[in-house]
C-alpha cells in the first residue's frame, strides 16, 4: 500500500497554532499541575506529620516518622501512580481518551480531599487514612500521565508538537513551585495567630495542635485547579486520530476537527480503506509490534526507569539533604510551624531557580535540537553534577561552600527538566501507533514510576549515615550521602547509554513514526 495519511490528520498535521492548541494545554496542563503538587506536596509535610503523632517528651528531638511509616507516606502514591498509568493506559486506547479522561481528574478531586481528613485523632488511624487515600489519588494521577501525553500529541501539528507535549509536562514544575507557596502562605498565617516556642525551650508547646490543620489544608488544596477544569475537560471532543484509527469512523473524526480547525474537511472516498487495512492490526504482543517496536519501547521505558530513580530519590528527599548541609537549621531550634516554612522556603527557591526554568528551557528548544539531544545533554550534565555534588561532599558541606553546594545542586535539576525528565514524557505519545499508544505511553510511564519507588524507598535506606549512632531513629546505617549521590550519578551515565534505543520523532507525523501509513514490508 502506497503511502497515505486521511485528510483530516494531515489537517492537523500542518494546522498553524491556533487558540484550540492552547485551550488544551491548559486543560491537560491543569492536570499534571494537580499531579505534581499533590505527588510532591507531601514531603513538605513528612516532618509535621512526625511532630505531632509521633511525640516523644523524653526524647531530645522533635518526634519524626518511624521508617515504615516515612517509607507509607512517601512511597504509597507513587505505587498507586504506577498502577494507575498501566491501567487507564490500557482503558484509553480500548475506550477513547476523552471517556477516561474525566474519571481520572473526579478520582483526583475526591482523593485529594479525601487525604486531608482522617478517622481519628491517633497516630495510627491518621496515617492508615492519609496512606489509603493517597495510594487511591496516585491511581488517578497515574491515569493523567499516559492521557494528557496522548491527547496533545494527537491534536498538535507536527511543527510544534513537541513543544505542546512539553509544555503540558511543564506544568508539573509550576506545581512543585505552588506546593512551596501554598505551604510559605499557611506557615505564615499559623505563625502569626499562634506563636509558639522552640522545641529546646519547650517540647510540649513547640507544636500547637491547631499545626494539624497545616498539613491537611497543603494536602487538600490540590482539589481546587484539578475541580477547576473538569468541565472543560467534558466539552473536548475525542482526538480525530483515535476516532479515525482506531474507532474507524472517519466521519465522525472529519467532523469534529472541522470544529475544532474552523475549516471545511472533506472526506476522501478511500479513506475506509486506509484505516481497515488488516495488515496494521497487530497487537502489543504479536511479532510484528516486536520487530517495529520493540527496541523503541525499550528504549522509553529503561530510560524513564533509571531517570525517575535519580529524580525521585533528590526531589522527595531535598529537606534531608538541606539539612544535612545546614540549609535548614537543626530541628530543636524550632517549632513545628517554622519548621514547615524553612523546607518550604528552600524547596521553593530549588524549584523557582532550577525545575521551572529547565522545564520551559525544554519547551523552547524541543522542536530546534529534537528529543534525542535534549535527553542525551540532560542525562551527561546530570552524571557530571552528580559526580561533580558526590566526590568533593566532604567539601561541600563545610559552611562556607553551601552555597556552591546549592548552585550544584540546582543544576542537577535543571538539567533533568531540560533533559530526560521532559523527553521521557514526550516521545513514547508520538512513536507508537494509535491504537496502542496510551498503553505504550502507560507501560513507559509505569516503568519510570518503578524507578521512582526504587529511589524513593531506596535512598532513604541508603542515604543514612554509616556511622549506627548518627542514623536517623528506627533506621539502619546506609552508605551515607556521599556513597548515595555517586551511585546516582552512575544511574545517570547508564540512562545516557539507553538513550540510544530512542528514535528521534522530531518533524514528522505521529501516522510516519508509528508506520500506521504503510504495510509490513513482509506483506507488501
Amino acid at each position: 500500500m502506497a503511502e497515505q495519511q486521511l485528510v483530516v490528520l494531515k489537517a492537523l498535521d500542518v494546522a498553524k497554532t491556533q487558540l484550540y492548541h492552547f485551550t488544551a494545554i491548559v486543560i491537560a496542563g491543569m492536570g499534571f499541575f494537580t499531579d505534581a503538587y499533590d505527588l510532591f506536596c507531601v514531603s513538605l509535610v513528612t516532618k509535621l506529620l512526625g511532630r505531632l503523632y509521633y511525640f516523644n517528651p523524653a526524647s531530645e528531638k522533635p518526634g519524626s516518622l518511624p521508617p515504615h511509616v516515612a517509607a507509607a507516606v512517601n512511597g504509597v502514591a507513587l505505587c498507586g501512580t504506577l498502577a494507575g498509568q498501566l491501567f487507564f493506559g490500557w482503558l484509553g486506547d480500548k475506550l477513547g481518551r476523552k471517556k477516561v479522561y474525566g474519571l481520572t481528574l473526579i478520582m483526583m478531586i475526591l482523593c485529594s480531599l479525601a487525604s486531608g481528613l482522617s478517622f481519628g485523632n491517633q497516630a495510627k488511624g491518621v496515617m492508615t487514612t492519609l496512606c489509603f487515600f493517597r495510594f487511591w489519588l496516585g491511581f488517578g494521577i497515574g491515569g493523567d500521565y499516559p492521557l494528557s501525553a496522548t491527547i496533545m500529541s494527537e491534536y498538535a501539528n507536527k511543527k510544534t508538537r513537541g513543544a505542546f507535549i512539553a509544555a503540558v509536562f511543564a506544568m508539573q514544575g509550576i506545581g512543585i513551585l505552588a506546593g512551596g507557596f501554598v505551604a510559605l502562605a499557611v506557615s505564615s498565617i499559623f505563625d502569626k495567630q499562634f506563636p509558639s516556642p522552640t522545641y529546646k525551650q519547650d517540647r510540649f508547646l513547640s507544636t500547637p495542635p491547631q499545626a494539624d490543620y497545616i498539613w491537611r489544608i497543603i494536602v487538600m488544596f490540590g482539589a481546587i485547579p484539578a475541580a477547576l477544569t473538569f468541565y472543560w475537560r467534558m466539552k473536548m471532543p475525542e482526538t480525530a486520530r483515535y476516532t479515525a484509527l482506531v474507532a474507524k469512523n472517519i466521519k465522525q473524526a472529519t467532523q469534529d476537527m472541522s470544529k475544532v480547525l474552523q475549516v471545511e474537511l472533506e472526506m476522501e472516498e478511500r479513506a475506509e480503506d486506509v484505516v481497515k487495512d488488516p495488515r496494521l492490526n497487530y497487537g502489543l504482543f504479536s511479532k510484528e509490534f516486536l520487530r517495529r517496536h520493540g527496541l523503541p519501547l525499550l528504549g522509553c521505558t529503561s530510560t524513564w526507569f533509571l531517570l525517575d530513580i535519580a529524580f525521585y530519590s533528590q526531589n522527595l528527599f531535598q529537606k534531608d539533604i538541606f539539612s544535612a548541609i545546614g540549609w535548614i537549621p537543626k530541628a530543636d531550634t524550632m517549632n513545628a510551624i517554622h519548621e514547615v516554612f524553612k523546607i518550604g522556603r528552600a524547596q521553593t527557591l530549588i524549584a523557582l531557580c532550577s525545575t521551572v526554568p529547565g522545564y520551559w528551557f525544554t519547551v523552547a528548544f524541543i522542536d530546534i535540537m529534537g528529543r534525542f539531544a535534549i535527553q542525551l545533554m540532560g542525562f551527561f550534565m546530570m552524571t557530571v553534577f552528580m559526580f561533580a555534588i558526590a566526590f568533593p561532599y566532604d567539601h561541600w558541606i563545610k559552611p562556607d561552600n553551601r552555597i556552591g553546594f546549592v548552585i550544584m545542586y540546582s543544576l542537577t535539576f535543571f538539567f533533568a527538566n531540560f533533559g530526560p525528565n521532559a523527553t521521557t514524557f514526550i516521545v513514547p505519545a508520538e512513536i507508537f501507533p494509535a491504537r496502542l499508544r496510551s498503553t505504550c505511553h502507560g507501560i513507559s510511564a509505569a516503568t519510570g514510576k518503578a524507578g521512582a519507588i526504587v529511589g524513593a524507598f531506596g535512598f532513604l535506606y541508603a542515604a543514612q549515615s554509616q556511622d549506627p549512632k548518627k542514623t536517623d531513629a528506627g533506621y539502619p546505617p546506609g552508605i551515607g550521602v556521599k556513597n548515595s549521590l555517586i551511585m546516582l550519578g552512575v544511574i545517570n551515565f547508564v540512562g545516557m547509554l539507553f538513550t540510544f534505543l530512542v528514535p528521534e520523532p522530531k518533524g514528522k507525523s505521529l501516522e510516519e513514526l508509528s508506520g500506521e501509513t504503510e504495510a509490513s514490508p513482509d506483506e507488501k
